[in-house]
């Protein structure tokens, strides 16, 4: 009976040092396959890459540090990006352009355009989308949030549901201050509601990289629903519970409030109705900016087919946090016997002519003359005011 299960042992034993070799070959043929196309792989020891990743999608110049563990078939890594440059990361379904960096932390299906930087120890759920020059600090979570070219986060900040946009370059930029925290959720009704997008500014002018930036001090918050317009500062250290106006500075005092509370009883907001149809206003103007701009302008040739892969991911992340945000406004409406308007998404012609062309979209952008760039926002603003026409 011994000898029976000795054998037995013997054999599961072999049997998975088999597996084991079998996976470790597999693994250590794609990471060779990666060098070979110009990956830089630090220590392979300790760099894995799932065998889901088309490797094909990972571009020269690229540079995996230790501790790197990537997943999914819709990981794309453009040229010269840098992954796990601080820290060990983990990037699941996560598409990068060229020249991005994610120091280390935790991301999923997200995605980071040309330039744009997630510092370490970040946690980045799905859904997020960095344009080109966006960069966090630190210790920052985000999800479901649109970071709009070169707006800056600054460090252990918590951003959910959120479009964030303003600012002109990489030094004259929307700046958020360490510390903030951007409330989503509120208890009310039977099961509290997350209806509580945050605007900064708006994807009409942030899309152009041609307004004026936000400041929004640190060690602060704001309680969404909320709309911020472009050039308002807010101070260091409050809770902002108001839209801020354009061009305003904002200081609250606190304010006591105490009494008594029922979570089950609420009253209908109009306002919170509103911002909610303006921020998902936003982000179909915003799908049709990458539609019918940004994909369009990408020439279809094989060399450019990993970054139309890029703004493709980020179309369909687009939609995701679309029907989110219809989800969440229809759970908040049905709390007061209310239905939600159906959105029409209207197609509207691009009014200023363009071809394809592989001039990077920030440079193409600056081509612009003032009269192509107003027609444009023009464009875009039109289409989110026809989502919610009878």
């Amino acid at each position: 009976m011994r000898t029976k299960w000795f054998g037995v042992n013997e054999f599961l034993c072999g049997l998975e040092n088999l597996v084991c070799e079998s996976f470790e070959k597999n693994l250590e043929w794609r990471l060779a396959k990666l060098v070979s196309n110009g990956v830089t792989i630090h220590d392979p020891r300790q760099v894995f890459v799932a065998s889901d990743v088309n490797l094909d999608n990972i571009q020269q110049g690229v540079q995996l540090f230790p501790g790197v563990r990537i997943a999914g078939s819709h990981s794309i890594l453009g040229k010269n990006a840098l992954i796990g440059s601080e820290g060990p990361a983990t990037l699941d379904n996560v598409a990068v352009d060229d020249n991005a960096e994610i120091a280390s932390g935790f991301i999923t299906h997200s995605v980071l355009l040309r330039g744009s930087k997630m510092g370490s120890s970040g946690h980045v759920r799905a859904c997020t989308i960095f344009e080109e020059g966006a960069s966090t600090a630190h210790a920052v979570g985000l999800k479901q949030t649109i970071l709009m070219s070169f707006s800056t986060l600054g460090s252990l900040i918590n951003f959910c549901d959120a479009i964030v946009a303003g600012g002109r370059s990489r030094s004259d930029h929307t700046e958020i201050g360490s510390g903030f925290i951007n409330f989503n959720f509120t208890p009310w009704g039977s099961t509290g509601d997350k209806a509580t997008p945050t605007l900064i500014g708006d994807v009409y002018e942030g899309a152009l990289v041609n307004s004026n930036r936000v400041f929004l001090g640190g060690l602060s918050g704001i309680v969404g629903p909320a709309k911020v317009s472009f050039g308002a500062v807010t101070v260091a250290g409050q809770i902002i519970r108001q839209d801020v106006k354009e061009n305003t500075i904002l200081s609250t005092v606190p304010r006591r409030v105490e009494g008594p509370a029922n979570l089950h009883s609420r009253l209908f907001s109009e306002r919170k109705y509103k911002l909610n149809l303006e921020f998902i206003s936003n982000l179909f103007a915003l799908r049709t900016w990458y539609q019918e701009v940004r994909l369009a302008r990408l020439p279809d040739v094989p060399d450019l087919l990993y970054k139309r892969e890029v703004i493709g991911f980020a179309i369909a992340l687009i939609d995701r946090m679309i029907s989110e945000r219809l989800e969440r406004l229809a759970n908040y409406l049905n709390n007061f016997h209310l239905t939600l308007p159906t959105p029409k998404f209207i197609s509207h012609r691009c009014p200023v002519a363009y071809s394809a062309s592989r001039l990077e979209h920030i440079d193409w952008l600056r081509s612009l003359d003032d009269e192509k760039v107003d027609q444009l926002k023009t464009w875009m603003k039109k289409v989110g005011e026809s989502v919610w026409q009878p």
